[in-house]
């Protein structure tokens, strides 16, 4: 597919600002600059667009990308830029589509659990709003107060709740989508069940944005769960910790969350907030949340739960019950990614996810691969669902040139051996620009072959998010 493509012209910001306004488009180089990277390193993926369109509606979407397309132009759509494999960055310039304006909740449909939403509002203000009508989005990401709807369906994205809840596509049934020659189409609906020949929506959800922009979706709501109670609990090894997890999934209890941290993370989160937990006698925790319809079940299920911690070798389990402590012990798990960041800027924040019965054997393999490549590689992640972020740390004593040419070596290796465990290389961040030629290397050629051929045949001119997941 071709990657040559003509500049962005005055004559085409002039066009530009008639379908969006002159206050909605900017091409100057301070404001470019916030659109030029995501949550990656800015130094080693950031690109500036020639020009930033902010619409307010989807027919000004449409006409947007159908004069792109027209004139062979890269359109890079962005909701929050809360990403972290660069699938918001305009690699090849050209417009980025903001839909930062598009953030409303336009219908919140109580009789068919359903709440319409622009692409553009932000995660937890959907949260928010639904929940004050005892209702309940169940599929969010950890990221949701800075993440938006529109970058959750691109990435597919997940979270701690996903062992029970699963993640944003199992309650996406329906969506507006420009396609990449600027038509408008509506897939899927109000439905519970719908088989009407091929299910485009699914093939959009995850699809990084290389198929289209979202502009509008219809989000399945559930009911607000009534009850809700934490179990910290602390293990001597990592290894302990995670052997619990099918114990517990074999028993018929279904957590909300089983979030595994291991002692460097734990440390690390905790000096950066000022916080202390009891973990020094801990080489891992489990933080493991319940919830459902009655305080009574809670109960049962929470002290069933700690049960089966202690016989199968925990060393304390403290239980959560008032929302500050609850609140506190999650504070933690949240704040790793950003201690790390305190304590050395350059890392690659990995989301490998393997079969859930596999992650004790990768965690001897991270410890090897640290020492191997003199890298820290804190664990963390979502164990009930086998996603672990395995964070390669840079030492801020390694010399810059040393620290890439151990990255690549590293996250090589660490990519093999994740397949050779029957996993993938993104559970939940997805390809972007940061995985995509590690990907060539790992996916079966034929899958591979397919997701071209699909992405040619929708957009021809390769201008919708060129370079995301394959060239």
């Amino acid at each position: 597919m071709p990657n040559t493509y003509n500049p962005v012209t005055p004559e085409l910001v002039t066009l530009l600002m008639d379908i969006a306004g002159k206050g909605n488009v900017f091409t100057d180089a301070e404001k470019l600059e916030a659109y030029s990277h995501d949550e990656t390193d800015a130094s080693v993926y950031g690109h500036n667009p020639e020009a930033v369109v902010l619409p307010q509606t989807t027919e000004q979407v449409a006409r947007i990308v159908s004069l792109a397309n027209q004139e062979k132009i890269p359109i890079t759509p962005r909701g929050a830029g809360s990403g972290l494999s660069g699938g918001a960055i305009p690699e090849y310039g050209g417009i980025v589509i903001s839909l930062e304006k598009m953030n409303r909740l336009l219908e919140l449909d109580k009789a068919n659990m359903v709440a319409v939403v622009e692409a553009g509002m932000v995660t937890n203000d959907l949260a928010n709003a639904v929940q004050a009508e005892g209702l309940f989005f169940a599929g969010y990401p950890m990221s949701l107060q800075t993440c938006v709807i529109g970058g959750n369906i691109a990435e597919n994205a997940g979270g701690g709740k996903a062992v029970k809840y699963g993640v944003t596509g199992r309650y996406i049934i329906g969506l507006e989508l420009v396609t990449p020659q600027g038509e408008i189409v509506q897939l899927g609906g109000k439905l519970v069940k719908d088989v009407t020949g091929y299910d485009l929506k699914s093939l959009v959800i995850g699809s990084e944005g290389t198929l289209g922009i979202v502009t509008k979706a219809i989000v399945k709501l559930i009911g607000y769960p009534s009850s809700k109670g934490d179990l910290l609990v602390l293990f001597k090894t990592p290894k302990d910790a995670i052997d619990l997890v099918p114990v517990i999934l074999s028993k018929g209890l279904t957590p909300t969350s089983i979030e595994f941290m291991d002692q460097l993370s734990i440390i690390t989160s905790c000096a950066y907030l000022n916080e202390s937990l009891p973990y020094e006698n801990a080489g891992a925790m489990l933080l493991i949340e319940m919830d459902g319809g009655g305080a009574s079940q809670l109960e049962t299920e929470l002290i069933e739960i700690g049960k089966l911690c202690e016989a199968n070798g925990a060393i304390e389990v403290y239980v959560a019950e008032d929302r500050n402590n609850i609140e506190r012990i999650w504070n933690v798990r949240r704040n790793i990614a950003e201690a790390f960041k305190v304590f050395s800027p350059a890392q690659s924040l990995e989301d490998i996810v393997v079969p859930s019965s596999r992650i004790p054997e990768m965690i001897p393999e991270l410890e090897r691969l640290g020492k191997k490549y003199q890298i820290r590689i804190p664990c963390y992640g979502h164990a009930g669902d086998g996603n672990l972020h395995a964070t390669l740390v840079k030492d801020p004593a390694m010399p810059l040139d040393v620290w890439k040419r151990n990255e690549d070596l590293c996250l090589k290796e660490l990519y093999q051996i994740t397949g050779k465990f029957g996993g993938k290389i993104s559970g939940e961040h997805g390809i972007g620009i940061k995985r995509r030629d590690y990907l060539k290397e790992l996916i079966d050629p034929v899958e591979l072959g397919l997701m071209r051929a699909i992405k040619n045949a929708w957009d021809p001119n390769n201008i919708m998010n060129p370079g995301k997941i394959f060239l």
